[in-house]
Order: structure tokens, then sequence, then C-alpha cells
């Protein structure tokens, strides 16, 4: 597939997991995707923090966040984007770097994110952090194991 086709699936899977299954004709995928973001989401009450972010109150996103479903958002987000991806036609050796230590460090930075920044900021900046180690981390794998 055209390089173009995949990055249409990435961006569409960002903004709402799911949506690039269904272009990838992968309905069933698609649906339990949607679902499960719709359940963590409103478990989470991850809209009303985002909210409060944007608007800079950081101490009442974070009272408002049920931390126990936010968990799991980073690794459902990020897998959905590597499932959007892969169907897509994208991949390679250790494609799942960028994406696999993505999820854990927006992992990371939800358990630390009542200390610092709240739960929309810190685990973003983690999961931008997370991208550009596992990026880094499959160029010198690959370039020391000609793959």
């Amino acid at each position: 597939m055209v390089r173009s086709d995949k990055i249409e699936k990435i961006v569409w899977s960002v903004a709402l997991p799911g949506f690039a299954q269904f272009l990838n004709k992968k309905y069933f995928k698609g649906l339990v995707f949607i679902a499960l973001e719709v359940l963590i989401n409103v478990q989470a009450r991850l809209n009303q923090a985002i909210i409060c972010s944007f608007h800079g109150e950081i101490q009442k996103a974070i009272e408002v966040t049920d931390y126990g479903w936010l968990m799991f958002y980073p690794c459902l987000y990020l897998f959905a984007i590597y499932d959007a991806y892969k169907d897509a036609g994208g991949g390679g050796p250790f494609s799942f770097l960028p994406f696999v230590i993505s999820a854990y460090l927006g992992t990371i930075g939800v358990v630390y994110s009542p200390y610092l920044l709240g739960p929309i900021w810190l685990p973003m900046l983690f999961l931008v952090l997370g991208a550009i180690m596992g990026i880094g981390l499959r160029i010198l794998i690959r370039r020391f194991t000609n793959t």
C-alpha cells in the first residue's frame, strides 16, 4: 500500500480508536475498539479531565478522573493505532517498538500524573517521548542487525 494510506489510517485511529479498522474493512475489530474506547472514556471521566486540563484547572482534572479506568487507555489507544497501521500494510521488522514503548510510558505517565501536570498532559508527554525512544531504538536495532 501507499505510504499515505498507512498515515491516513494512523490519523483516523488517533482521532478515534476503531475508525481506521472500519476503513480496513475489519468491522468487528472496529466495533470492539470503539466500544472499549467509549467505555473507558466514560468510566475514567476522560472528557471532563480534558476540559479541565485545557482550562488550566489541573487539580480539578485530577479530582474528576477515575485512575483505575484511565490506566487502560494508553494501551488500548496505542494498540488500536498499531493494529490499523499493520492492517494497512505497515510494518516490517521491529515496527511495533514505537507503539509498545509509547503505551508503556503513557501508562507510567498516568501513574505519576496526579503529582505532575495532571491526567492529560503528563501521559501525552510520555506518549510522545515513548514514540521518539521507540523510533530511535528501532533504527539502532535495524542498523546493527541489518534487517
